[in-house]
């Protein structure tokens, strides 16, 4: 089966002949056709994250997948043979740069009928990732305000159209040219982030989503209102995700040396900072599949690349300038 993997890290991906996924009892084997790049898979093909996810190398990358089933475990229930699906899968089971992946039935669902194989590709990673920042975590409500950072890039311009879609008033920094871009996606208030400094334009915001972190996020805190709080996704870890991820002592004390300038700044400021690395969740992904077939979602895809073009693919996330996420899609 042919993949695209890391062997070293630093290094380009490379094609491989790795073997058949093993579809275990609870497992759905899908045939991936169309499977979403994120910026997350360069970091990890960096090494950035190597000390909180120890992955054995050689790694296959891709969290985000859509494609058809082929074949399902004998404790599967939801899924048969031919179904149109998407997911992320879990993060022990990413490697969604091959041509065929197991992935566990409770981190699927059935695609939105209204888009496409590529555009369902690029939703399942940066759709739950504003879902958990925006509902869950941020519990965003008609009448707040919200800034959502980078709103051109794959997770914002699908951030701004949920915060918008729950009632709340949407800003987000972008470049001129992006302007009428993420106007067109629901936000009311845009940052010119090469001309404008956002710290003397916004005050008094519930929420804030950063995905670039180091002096952004810390700016971040100081457009808050008392009590507000800034998601992060780029970092630094705090201690509750160090908790979770189930890290060893001498991590833990070190995620959260990591974040306790920021978590200080929080706390003089009255407000609150927490990391967020997004989960697998076939149930959210169901209820966003709802939102983009009711029209409320619509995904952005600004590139598409051919399977064989995949390490081309993702060293273009480095030079940026794609609006929304950029897809590799696999020919049946």
């Amino acid at each position: 089966m042919r993949a695209f993997t890391i062997t070293k890290y630093k290094e380009p991906l490379r094609e491989a002949d790795i073997a058949e996924p093993v579809v275990g009892d609870g497992d759905v084997l899908v045939r991936v056709e169309a499977a979403g790049l994120n910026q997350l898979d360069d970091k990890i093909r960096l090494g950035g994250f190597k000390q909180i996810l120890p992955y054995k190398l050689p790694l296959v990358l891709g969290h985000d997948l859509a494609g058809t089933v082929i074949h399902t475990g004998p404790k599967v229930r939801d899924y048969k043979p031919g179904d149109h699906v998407y997911a992320r899968p879990a993060t022990d089971r990413i490697g969604t740069f091959a041509e065929r992946i197991a992935v566990a039935e409770e981190d699927l669902a059935l695609k939105p009928e209204t888009v496409s194989m590529a555009e369902a590709g690029s939703l399942p990673l940066v759709a739950l990732t504003a879902w958990q920042a925006l509902v869950e975590r941020g519990n965003v409500q008609p009448g707040q305000k919200v800034l959502i950072h980078a709103g051109a890039g794959g997770v914002g311009s699908i951030a701004i159209q949920l915060a918008k879609y729950l009632g709340a008033t949407v800003a987000t920094t972008a470049s001129g040219a992006n302007a009428g871009f993420v106007r067109d996606l629901g936000a009311d208030i845009v940052i010119d982030y090469r001309n404008q400094d956002f710290e003397q334009v916004l005050t008094g915001y519930d929420l804030v989503l950063d995905s670039i972190g180091g002096e952004n996020l810390e700016k971040s805190l100081r457009i808050l209102k008392p009590g507000g709080k800034a998601i992060g996704i780029s970092g630094p870890p705090d201690p509750a995700f160090a908790r979770k991820a189930g890290l060893n002592p001498v991590l833990r004390l070190a995620v959260a040396v990591l974040s306790s300038k920021v978590r200080r700044q929080a706390r003089k400021l009255g407000v609150s900072y927490e990391f967020l690395f997004m989960r697998a969740s076939g149930d959210q992904l169901r209820r966003i599949s709802t939102l983009v077939d009711d029209g409320v979602l619509r995904p952005v895809v600004g590139e598409v690349f051919d399977f064989d073009d995949t390490p081309q693919a993702l060293e273009s996330l480095a030079t940026g300038g794609i609006r929304g996420k950029a897809v590799i899609t696999i020919a049946g």
